[in-house]
């Protein structure tokens, strides 16, 4: 009678073991893909700023028509470029930072534009847009840096020993974390 209750103990600690396994892995890629959608909130405040920002930029500036039409054009293709974070590779993140990276130049070039207009430097409209805008980059860096430390916590879990045996059974994948933009690490040249 005792010779099988070795075995199903055996079998009901490794059960036991698998599903807590189970349930932690699918907890923190849950977490994970939370923050990436908070990630993506912050990335779409900035794209609801962009179109009053560039409409109270045009009132004053408006034969600076290529600046802001590449404005307008990055925010379409920063809005367009979307990545389901439950299946993202590392090429699609890439892409995605891209197109939110060629929007953060635009707004970059946008600003430079402004500089040339003392009027709209103090329009109360302007002034408040541009502070928003700078609150929200903050929060889009604040969300990336969430995400890589939600989404670091996850890719340990799914890698260790003897969770790894688990997450390759059940299809428990690494995400790809966000990284500095291609040329990030060039000092800007600021001339006067």
């Amino acid at each position: 009678m005792k010779k099988w209750l070795v075995p199903v103990l055996i079998i009901a600690v490794l059960v036991i073991f698998g599903v807590k396994s189970y349930n932690g892995m699918v907890t923190q890629r849950n977490s994970a893909e939370q923050q990436w959608a908070n990630v993506e909130s912050a990335y779409q405040r900035r794209a609801d700023l962009v179109p009053n920002l560039v409409a109270t930029v045009k009132g004053y500036a408006a034969h600076e028509k290529e600046t802001l039409e590449g404005v307008v054009n990055a925010r379409a293709k920063a809005t367009a470029t979307t990545v389901d974070v439950a299946n993202a590779t590392p090429e699609q993140l890439a892409q995605f930072q891209q197109a939110q990276q060629g929007l953060s130049s635009a707004l970059s070039r946008l600003l430079v534009t402004v500089e040339k207009y003392p009027d709209l430097k103090a329009n109360q409209n302007f002034l408040e847009l541009q502070s928003q805008l700078e609150g929200t980059e903050n929060r889009i860096n604040i969300e990336r840096n969430r995400f890589n430390e939600v989404a670091t916590t996850y890719r340990n879990t799914i890698q260790k020993f003897p969770n790894n045996l688990f997450a390759g059974v059940f299809g428990f994948d690494a995400l790809p974390l966000f990284s500095s933009a291609e040329g990030s690490d060039v000092v800007p040249e600021v001339q006067f």
